[in-house]
């Protein structure tokens, strides 16, 4: 009871203290999803198409998949932040069907077959940095064409749903709740009449919510739930307590039993953590646990070679003396300490006092390594034969090769339907066990990727297998010997873009878990590479890939790397990387890398790169040596397993070198005009303690700086946008009608500073005013969280980064003009190269090409009109029938012109023939034509 209450009151001192604003509510949720909807309705730019550019090689982290057990080539796949796809055959190719919701975040998915209703669990189910919350449970009747919220809107993360087999009205949720903040809206609900009404009938407390239910396989009397109690803040994730624990009913889930008591042989107490479950009948019942309690002490001594990390810890300087220099520095040089420290001047530093023998122990940690240090029991798998009443472990070894130190990002465990003996442990990577999980062989695979997340096993075929992971989807059907990879679907997780100066320009991203990836602008994301061997998309860095810089005088030097700071400068013509992150000095505490660790390239001298870490670092010489330029400018960081405390945005203005501005995770915002010399904190007045996502220098005006915020970690979904124009000595709120979201990119447009764009955990606006109003994006694209923006500023299109699907792009030239005063206005047109192909086809058996110019215009009013295209004479030589809306319209013109019009085109030129394409339509030939609406003009030029 005491741990209980401990942990119960560290919760609560985390909010009362920390937190300074509530969890946003559902019905102000609710509230904003209809407001964005009216937004998008009335917006001015809603007809702005944005064209997905993927890429879809890697893809995205999958939560779940249902098959359809009548028909295993027709499933669904959940995303965790890319919505729900449906394929008929067999992965092949898939259609996204949650994009008419207002949300693309999953937890859980469930479909009644018989009656082709579709379950959504809004919000995922694992606990990671960016598993975004939910808007309850949805429901469809129509294949995802519309969907019905059932409610349940503040429990933010679904862990699973079941459907009665028997009674399709019947069905069971186990709800995770709020990640970041207590609520009462978890534990298992249910329902009689279809989510109409819900009653829960399993509740542990505030803390603890349900991940995993399972039901006996044709028997939904009796079902099996995992309850997880775990919460995360930025600078620290707890995912174990006394909540955790086994349940079971045997009245379809109306009353529950805790059934992994002491007496049990289950783990019990403030060590438990996430359990998965897998039921094969009445009596066999697997469960997956996540032990965090501490290892057992080995008392047994190997035989130490060399010196240990440890071993300085408690070291004194005379014994520090005293040892062999050939001992101490292959110490150095074998755990990477710069080549200035070598024993005979780390010695003259410990004598003469600045440096202390703990010193040493300490240069090599970090803010991450509380989490791999951590001696933890890990993964472990626990079988019950009498239907969960005694539990045994299976194994006697460690299963270290599984988790690491993140059992909490997975948990889940199959059994196959035929075979009792035959299990399946997601983890890293994914392994099965034939002998009832005593021994364990991975059946992981090159083309696979290492984190897994779902797993469905085939009830009536063993082997075959459709596994779901932080990459994507595979197929096997024998039994993991060989995989296929199913990723078709565009739903990468970004955290970062960037573009460069090539003609065309390519486009670079980071992805969640898949690296850092760049490919074409043009790029195609369809299936015509296979036939080559070559993806327009490549890989150029591993891990977690982050931000990218990329030289402007030589589109081959990149900066780019991963996770927790640890970047590197590519040379992609010589295949170079040099690794360049900073390091601190010895006797220095170790610096503070974000897991976004950000880095900029001076636009004054593009051999000057600038890092943050807890202090900014500055290279003078493209990231070969640094200086840290500034003291720390956080609050100094928290105790926790999470790096906190450190730099999250830096912004440089074009106007003046050395004028720097950089926020950090826990709300603090500084300014240097020189270069580093002095800093002073511009933050004082903003909401505390909020993650900075974003500070940025204006190009347009000198004192101008935009800051925003973001409150997700804090379970706080409003809206913080704020513009300065004095250097941040005042500031004023922006956010103005954008419904409240959690905001992770705000950008200038680069040839108008009245035009703002934002990009927010749900949908990306645009502002004319300076942000005094803000319009919805929406042709095109989904609900999903949009990470980073990037605008070419050549070509004038905007590019999205998403967290779920991938990279959207849309020229955006007429929205650079800013408010528009005439009733009418069409946009310069792009010149269009004449082709004999036009129209024709090299074979009867496949389409012909048919090619087509963008028409950009602006109208007052919406309404029908007839846009003419006439000859260089004024000769009508077609007409285009339009349904245009108040506000931006992009309309596709084919270059067709009709009979009427051949022939007036031929009377007016005689020299003319203008044959017939072998599609039966007449195409304009070389020359100047007119596009006209209502008196309004612009030119179409066909060279």
């Amino acid at each position: 009871m005491k741990s209980r209450f401990l942990f119960s009151l560290f919760i609560l001192m985390s909010f009362s203290v920390f937190s300074q604003q509530p969890a946003t509510s559902a019905d102000l949720v609710e509230n904003a999803l209809l407001k964005k909807q009216e937004n998008q309705n009335n917006s001015l730019v809603k007809n702005i198409p944005f064209k997905n550019v993927g890429p879809t090689v890697m893809s995205g982290r999958v939560v779940d998949i249902d098959v359809n057990p009548n028909d295993p080539t027709e499933f669904y796949v959940g995303y965790a932040s890319g919505g729900v796809w449906h394929t008929t055959n067999n992965g092949s190719s898939f259609t996204p069907i949650l994009d008419s919701s207002n949300t693309q975040n999953v937890g859980d998915i469930a479909v009644d077959w018989n009656n082709r209703t579709i379950w959504v669990g809004t919000g995922e189910n694992n606990s990671s940095r960016s598993s975004y919350a939910g808007i309850g449970i949805l429901k469809s009747v129509d294949n995802g064409k519309s969907w019905e919220n059932m409610g349940l809107k503040d429990s933010h993360h679904i862990g699973r749903i079941l459907i009665n087999p028997k009674n399709p009205d019947e069905v069971v949720v186990g709800a995770t709740g709020h990640l970041y903040s207590p609520n009462d809206e978890r534990g298992i609900f249910k329902t009689v009449d279809g989510g109409k009404t819900w009653n829960r009938t399993l509740f542990v407390n505030s803390e603890t919510g349900i991940i995993d239910v399972q039901q006996v396989p044709d028997n939904f009397n009796t079902l099996f739930a995992a309850a997880w109690t775990r919460d995360r803040k930025a600078w620290n994730f707890t995912g174990n307590g006394n909540g955790s624990a086994i349940y079971k009913s045997t009245d379809a889930g109306n009353t529950w039993q805790k059934i992994s008591t002491e007496k049990s042989g289950f783990p019990v107490g403030e060590g438990v953590g996430r359990i998965g479950l897998a039921v094969f009948d009445e009596n066999i019942v697997y469960a997956l646990h996540d032990n965090q309690f501490n290892r057992p002490k080995d008392d047994s001594k190997e035989e130490s070679r060399g010196l240990k990390k440890e071993d300085f810890k408690t070291m004194s300087v005379d014994a520090f003396l005293k040892l062999e220099d050939k001992k101490l520095n292959n110490f150095l040089k074998t755990n990477n300490f710069q080549e200035k420290y070598r024993a005979e001047n780390v010695k003259q530093m410990v004598r003469s006092g600045n440096v202390k023998p703990m010193d040493l122990a300490t240069y090599l940690e970090d803010a991450n390594a509380m989490l791999f240090d951590t001696p933890v029991i890990g993964a472990e798998v626990y079988k019950s034969t009498d239907g969960g009443k005694t539990w045994t472990k299976t194994h006697d070894n460690y299963l270290d090769g599984v988790y690491f130190s993140y059992g909490y990002y997975f948990g889940e465990i199959r059994v196959d339907a035929k075979n009792a003996d035959a299990i399946y442990v997601l983890g890293v990577p994914i392994i099965k066990s034939k002998d009832s999980g005593k021994t364990f062989t991975s059946i992981s695979a090159e083309n696979v990727h290492a984190d897994h997340q779902a797993l469905w096993v085939n009830p009536n075929r063993s082997g075959h297998l459709i596994d779901g992971n932080d990459g994507g989807l595979n197929m096997s059907y024998d039994d993991g010997e060989n995989w296929e990879k199913l990723n078709v679907n565009s739903v990468g997780q970004f955290y970062a873009i960037n573009v460069d100066n090539q003609k065309p320009y390519h486009i670079y991203g980071g992805l969640q878990d898949n690296g850092v990836w760049v490919g074409s602008h043009r790029a195609s994301i369809d299936k015509s590479w296979q036939q080559s061997g070559e993806n327009p998309w490549k890989s150029i860095m591993g891990g977690d890939g982050m931000q990218i810089q990329i030289d402007s005088r030589n589109h081959n030097i990149v900066y780019t790397g991963y996770q927790f700071g640890n970047y590197f400068r590519i040379n992609r013509e010589t295949d170079e990387q040099t690794y360049i992150q900073p390091k601190h000095e010895l006797g220095e505490s170790p610096y503070r890398f974000n897991w976004q660790t950000p880095i900029l390239l001076s636009t004054h001298n593009q051999d000057i790169l600038y890092l943050g870490g807890n202090k900014l670092m500055r290279s003078m010489n493209q990231g070969t040596d640094w200086q840290a330029i500034s003291p720390d400018l956080t609050t100094g960081g928290k105790k926790g397993n999470v790096a906190y405390g450190s730099l999250t945005s830096i912004s440089e203005s074009p106007f003046q070198f050395g004028l720097i501005y950089v926020g950090s995770d826990d709300g603090y915002v500084h300014i240097t005009k020189n270069g580093g010399g002095s800093w002073a904190k511009i933050s004082d007045t903003f909401p505390k303690d909020l993650w900075v996502s974003r500070v940025i220098a204006s190009h347009h005006k000198k004192e101008r700086v935009f800051v925003t915020l973001n409150g997700y970690r804090w379970d706080d979904f409003k809206t913080y946008i704020y513009v300065s124009e004095d250097y941040g000595q005042t500031w004023k709120s922006i956010a103005s009608n954008i419904p409240p979201s959690p905001v992770n990119v705000i950008k200038e447009d680069p040839k108008n500073e009245n035009v703002l764009y934002v990009g927010t955990d749900n949908g990306a606006y645009v502002s004319f005013n300076k942000g005094e109003s803000w319009e919805a994006f929406s042709n095109g694209l989904p609900s999903v969280a949009v990470h980073d923006m990037v605008i070419h500023p050549a070509a004038n299109d905007l590019i999205l980064g998403t967290h779920g699907r991938s990279i959207y792009s849309a020229n955006i030239e007429p929205l650079q003009g800013g408010m528009i005063t005439e009733s009418i206005k069409i946009y310069k047109i792009d010149e269009v190269r004449h082709s004999s192909r036009w129209g024709s086809s090299w074979s009867q058996f496949f389409d012909p090409f048919e090619p087509s110019v963008e028409i950009k215009l602006f109208v007052d009013k919406t309404g029908s009109q007839t846009i003419k295209v006439l000859s260089e004479r004024g000769l009508e030589l077609n007409q285009i029938q339009a349904n245009l809306d108040k506000g931006f319209n992009y309309l596709e013109y084919d270059l067709t012109i009709s009979e009427k019009g051949r022939k007036a085109l031929m009377k007016e030129n005689k020299e003319l023939d203008i044959p017939k394409a072998q599609n039966d339509k007449y195409y304009l030939p070389k020359g100047s034509y007119t596009i006209e609406l209502n008196g309004e003009k612009a030119t179409l030029e066909v060279k």
